[in-house]
């Protein structure tokens, strides 16, 4: 049997690692048998000489059997559904499609996570109401979906604890944007659900992982194969993130849109990117003949309240009092008079008359981040009621002077150069640009 030491040197000069030496690291990994140095160095090997496709696929079966593997009623079978973001400004995504879905007759165990640099975390999306518990074990899980058909949770202890390992590992060595790494690490956490289907948004562009469409897809074709290795359909939508998704980013924030949303009065981008990827989980499940009847499900199920009464009952399921998940889900609600408001709130005009043309979801996101909306270390706690509102639409005709964001914000105030960084996020023009839908491609299993 191989050593450590012998299995970076392999890896470090280019060698192809068997099953078994994946197998051995990965079992020394979760053992605590491994230093941390040799972790580390065997992901900077990964990072610097790549991995085949084999030895993705086995990385990523070995880290899902590190831990324990969900099992799930015969009667769910084929209905068990999830779906991953790479991570966007104002993804409130999962608020939205998972009780949709569930509405549509899915089973949806959603495993989630926190924000990671610039890109907000449902979780901590989700905490911003009062009461949610994104804390539920195995069976807590069970019983959710047996009563409510989804809910939306934090990575448990006993699920893939190789990647947990790995995961923070990876920040510290700076390999995060491994490919075979982050393959690794999502679809193993997936197929611990034992899903039935899954469907991932890749994202690309200026605010995105991968600013290029070519490099999303080749992270894209890598997550689908290694899904599809482990038994679960799987299939990707490449999605633009130039911009943010819908008006809202910050936390409490988009909990107040994705509510909006499943009321009916969701904005149009935020509602393309739902019935596609809900779309696609239903035709993938076979629920449906074609991606335009899952569209519609979907579709229906938000606008016609259905998705909102899932919603309510998960928030309920999860430790919010029912009257306060009622409230937050009554027709004509206050939303702060439950959920956090920041103490101060600022509005940015229109430095010229002209045409939007571009808003940099970036630049955005960067400066709510610094101001308390994110996190710089793990484990910090995040200011819940920081964040920003967009007042205006691509293609819209702004005056000047007219307020064009509101900014939430807490003690200290933002700074000048904060401030003139929100404002250079906006672009002005004279005519309008033809508006391109968010989803660039799709790939569906066959």
């Amino acid at each position: 049997m191989p050593s450590i030491p012998e299995l970076i040197r392999k890896k470090r000069d280019g060698e192809q690692l068997t099953d078994e030496d994946i197998k051995l690291f990965i079992n020394a990994v979760t053992a605590k048998k491994a230093q941390q140095c040799q972790i580390g160095a065997m992901l900077m090997a990964i990072w610097l000489r790549g991995m085949q496709s084999g030895e993705i696929q086995t990385l990523t079966r070995e880290m899902m059997l590190s831990g324990e593997v969900m099992s799930w009623p015969n009667e769910w079978k084929g209905l068990v559904v999830d779906k991953h973001s790479t991570g966007g400004v104002g993804d409130k995504v999962s608020l939205v499609l998972a009780p949709a879905l569930a509405a549509c007759g899915c089973k949806v165990p959603m495993i989630s996570g926190r924000g990671l640099a610039h890109t907000g975390g449902t979780l901590d999306k989700l905490e911003s109401i009062p009461g949610f518990n994104i804390h539920q074990s195995s069976a807590q899980v069970l019983d959710i979906l047996g009563s409510v058909d989804c809910c939306i949770v934090g990575q448990t202890e006993m699920l893939v604890p190789a990647d947990r390992v790995m995961y923070a590992l990876r920040d510290a060595t700076s390999t995060v944007d491994s490919l075979p790494l982050i393959t690794g690490s999502i679809i193993s956490k997936k197929g611990a659900e034992s899903l039935s289907a899954l469907v991932l948004d890749v994202k690309f562009g200026r605010a995105a992982l991968y600013k290029d469409l070519q490099s999303a897809k080749e992270l894209a074709q890598l997550l689908v194969d290694a899904g599809n290795g482990l038994g679960i359909r799987t299939g990707a939508a490449l999605s633009r993130m130039d911009g943010t998704i819908g008006r809202c980013v910050g936390n409490s924030l988009e909990v107040m849109e994705s509510l909006e949303t499943l009321k009916g009065n969701g904005p149009g981008d935020l509602m393309e990117l739902v019935t596609t990827l809900g779309g696609m989980l239903l035709l993938m499940t076979d629920m449906v003949p074609d991606l335009s009847e899952g569209r519609k499900q979907i579709s229906d199920a938000v606008i016609g309240g259905a998705a909102l009464y899932k919603f309510q009952a998960m928030m309920e399921a999860q430790g919010v009092a029912n009257e306060t998940a009622r409230s937050l889900c009554s027709a004509h609600t206050d939303y702060f008079s439950i959920l956090r408001k920041s103490e101060h709130q600022m509005e940015l005009e229109a430095p010229a008359d002209g045409v939007v043309v571009d808003v940099d979801g970036l630049a955005l996101a960067q400066v709510i981040h610094k101001l308390g909306a994110g996190r710089s270390n793990v484990g910090e706690p995040v200011n819940h009621s920081v964040g920003l509102e967009l007042l205006v639409s691509l293609g819209q005709r702004i005056s000047k002077g007219a307020p064009w964001l509101r900014l939430h914000y807490e003690d200290p105030a933002p700074s000048r150069d904060q401030i003139l960084q929100l404002q250079n996020a906006l672009t002005l023009g004279h005519d309008a640009n033809p508006q391109q839908g968010l989803v660039a491609e799709m790939m569906l299993p066959r």
